[in-house]
């Protein structure tokens, strides 16, 4: 969405990424007869950042004083008391957990430690990544207590939010831009967005195998995109490192598949959802079904498929 005189866009390093926000109005007049001054639009998306990075303090593995953190250290022997938006993600994570059998899981954190993907003990992480493998329930794992406590069953439960925090930062910072009287919102944080009003936004996505080239442009209106795949670093020659989507069966990072997008109502549910699709391929239909989501995967031999309801899209040559 190109910046007009009633719309504002910023960008901030945040999350891990470059998360980019903007705010406007379909014409100028609503600008004026909703917010009143292009200051209360700075204002609106100053706020609409503030969100994002309250995720980010709330749910860094890398920063000690972290909800996350205090659980990783704490929870395993006694209860913790998190921010209510931790407590929120966590029940989205069970419940994708749940309805996945397993194949969500955010107690990889051992797995990506091993593999030099999160800060950690690898000596620890040799000792006991594989555990449960045969049932993967994080309900079984964690216990979500009346008064927003938190409490792990075993010591050795250790969680990571990455997965799933993004996209649930992305759906706070929109739902300030509705609050503040926006027409028009979209945040986009590394490739996972969402987008509300009454205009389209179109979205380029990415080739997992050579990200400098586009694999295709989807139109998001009202809903949210994201998109998983191998990690993108400038100093290797193919610009891809290895994946950081683990298997949780095997605790290992996926090889089948170089990335996938889905597009769903909300961001937080598409960023969930595209580590199952990338587990699991078409397997993740019903999943999909389940959460009003489609989506387009990329194999590891660069083919492509998609749901039935996927976007139309617009392909670009190889």
């Amino acid at each position: 969405m190109e910046a007009a005189p009633d719309s504002v866009r910023r960008a901030r390093p945040l999350l891990g990424t470059f998360v980019e926000i903007t705010a406007s109005h379909v014409s100028l007049a609503d600008a004026l007869l909703a917010v009143g001054s292009l200051a209360e639009l700075e204002v609106a998306v100053e706020e609409a950042f503030e969100a994002v990075a309250r995720v980010h303090r709330l749910m860094s593995f890398h920063d000690p004083a972290s909800d996350l953190s205090r659980l990783n250290r704490e929870a395993g022997t006694n209860p913790v008391t998190v921010d209510a938006w931790t407590f929120e993600v966590l029940e989205i994570a069970v419940g994708l957990n749940r309805h996945s059998a397993g194949v969500f899981d955010i107690n990889v954190a051992p797995a990506l430690q091993a593999l030099g993907l999160l800060p950690g003990s690898r000596q620890y992480q040799v000792q006991h990544q594989v555990q449960d493998s045969a049932s993967r329930r994080i309900e079984d794992a964690i216990e979500l207590l009346p008064g927003f406590q938190v409490r792990f069953r075993q010591p050795c439960v250790k969680i990571d939010l990455g997965g799933i925090a993004k996209g649930f930062a992305v759906d706070r910072a929109l739902d300030v831009l509705r609050h503040k009287g926006m027409t028009q919102g979209l945040v986009n944080a590394g490739g996972d967005l969402a987008a509300f009003g009454p205009q389209p936004q179109t979205v380029y996505i990415r080739n997992p195998s050579n990200p400098q080239r586009s694999l295709c442009s989807v139109r998001v209106m009202d809903g949210a995109l994201a998109s998983s795949g191998g990690r993108i670093d400038l100093f290797q020659a193919s610009g891809i490192a290895n994946c950081a989507i683990i298997d949780p069966h095997t605790q290992e990072p996926v090889t089948a598949a170089a990335g996938a997008t889905v597009a769903a109502p909300t961001c937080v549910v598409a960023d969930g959802l595209t580590k199952v699709v990338m587990i699991q391929g078409a397997d993740a239909t019903p999943l999909l079904d389940r959460y009003r989501a489609s989506a387009m995967l990329v194999l590891a031999d660069g083919s492509t498929c998609a749901t039935s309801t996927w976007h139309e899209e617009e392909r670009f040559a190889a």
